[in-house]
């Protein structure tokens, strides 16, 4: 279980579930505004967790990032101060969530943006940003 306030979207939705809902909507703008609303069930992270050892560089927003690892599984707790960045963190955090290291090495981030008709459509600054998240991620669960 984890510490943190809970997945954005618990554990009833799926990668599957996330990426028919992005391809059943028509342009841009309507991904756009489900990104948002998935960044509005993402849980706020507590005050007291939000320090400059957990921000992520290479955001042009800010986001920290905290993990911990239960018995060999990940838990992570993310937060934005820009509500698009919200959303994609959520998006981020629902292959990672939950999983092992090996799990989280081996999932296919770019190829799960790419079904998502994401990365072509953010700026270059939201792409590298959300870039960073994911290698911050990486980074931490990296043969722990």
């Amino acid at each position: 279980m984890s510490p943190f306030p809970y997945s954005p979207f618990g554990t009833e939705i799926l990668i599957h579930d996330i990426v028919s809902t992005m391809q059943g909507l028509k342009g841009w703008e309507e991904r756009y505004r489900q990104v948002i609303l998935w960044g509005k069930c993402l849980p706020e992270m507590p005050n007291e967790l939000k320090s400059e050892q957990v921000k992520v560089t290479g955001c042009e927003s800010l986001v920290w990032l905290v993990s911990t690892n239960i018995n060999g599984f990940w838990y992570f707790c993310a937060d934005s101060d820009a509500r698009i960045v919200r959303g994609l963190i959520a998006l981020v955090l629902t292959p990672f969530d939950g999983k092992t290291s090996q799990q989280i090495q081996m999932f296919d981030i770019d190829g799960f943006f790419k079904e998502l008709g994401l990365v072509s459509h953010l700026s270059p600054s939201r792409g590298n940003g959300l870039k960073a998240i994911v290698e911050q991620i990486k980074q931490i669960t990296f043969e722990k």
